[in-house]
């Protein structure tokens, strides 16, 4: 995987990377940018949320799961001091739909925690992340009921 950034002046940079999609990176105006893009960090949350949203959702829908809403929430606290990095992390997921299974969000939760996403693995050796997640019933008429929620523990063999 290659990417690459070219200045746009102040602190702004466009990034683009193999996939070619351009995207504006910037910084507050109180350290010189224009508030014109999401900062680098602010990146390093979102392709962990991405990664392990696409992950689940694949899961899920391999499952048939009747899915009607899912986000993936990333809560990453920062050091006070420079170089100011995550000092750890609680990612939530959110389901909602009809009759979703709690033991098969578990499972996908579980598999990308240990198996498939590459962000989670590299940045959960770099600091601790806790999963969350909260399974609401979709029933129909814009009202949603929260069904099941709690925190995935991965199983440590004795």
């Amino acid at each position: 995987m290659k990417a690459a950034v070219i200045w746009r002046g102040n602190m702004a940079f466009e990034g683009q990377t193999d996939s070619g999609f351009p995207i504006m990176l910037d910084a507050d105006s109180a350290v010189g940018g224009t508030n014109s893009g999401p900062r680098p960090m602010e990146m390093i949350a979102l392709g962990l949320a991405g990664c392990t949203a696409m992950d689940v959702i694949l899961i899920l829908r391999k499952k048939c799961k009747e899915v009607t809403s899912f986000e993936v929430r990333v809560d990453a606290p920062r050091a006070e001091g420079h170089p100011k990095v995550f000092t750890s992390a609680v990612i939530t997921y959110i389901v909602r739909g009809s009759d979703i299974d709690e033991a098969a969000v578990l499972r996908a939760i579980e598999l990308t925690a240990t198996k498939y996403c590459p962000a989670q693995a590299m940045l959960g050796q770099a600091f601790p992340i806790d999963l969350h997640y909260e399974i609401y019933e979709d029933d129909g008429d814009g009202h949603q009921r929260l069904t099941h929620q709690g925190i995935w523990q991965e199983m440590i063999a004795e």
